[in-house]
């Protein structure tokens, strides 16, 4: 038996990839809503930003960490619906409606909606990455 097995502890399952530009906005909703900030951090290639409602711009992996996890803090899934994905080679502008929807760990009704606009790279794994987030449009 495996001390992983011994541990009561089972295997992750393997989150998806985006293996295309159109891909991301659907890759990032299923990371996100597996509630690990590790799997929304593999978004983001190094050097990504993250640009929040306020305009405060997160420029580190550990500031997008921080960006990410009031969101993240909610325990809500989100919805995503692709407007528009432009790719030019190995970078994507890509135009998402997005809508987190339920109740909040306090019992509060929560809504919060808006429209991204993104730009996404293929690094050369072959993977697309958030190059710029910026989730408020």
């Amino acid at each position: 038996m495996s001390s992983e097995m011994s541990s009561g502890k089972s295997a992750a399952i393997p989150l998806p990839v985006a293996r295309e530009a159109a891909d991301v906005p659907a890759v990032f909703a299923e990371r996100f809503n597996s509630g690990q900030p590790q799997a929304v951090a593999e978004m983001y290639e190094a050097g990504a930003v993250f640009v929040s409602p306020d305009g405060t711009v997160a420029d580190s992996p550990e500031s997008i960490a921080r960006a990410n996890a009031s969101f993240l803090a909610l325990g809500l899934p989100i919805t995503v619906r692709p407007r528009q994905v432009y790719a030019a080679g190995d970078t994507a502008l890509l135009i998402v409606d997005w809508v987190i929807d339920g109740t909040a760990p306090d019992g509060r009704p929560t809504h919060i909606e808006g429209t991204a606009t993104d730009v996404a790279r293929r690094g050369a794994d072959g993977v697309w990455r958030y190059v710029i987030d910026r989730p408020a449009g």
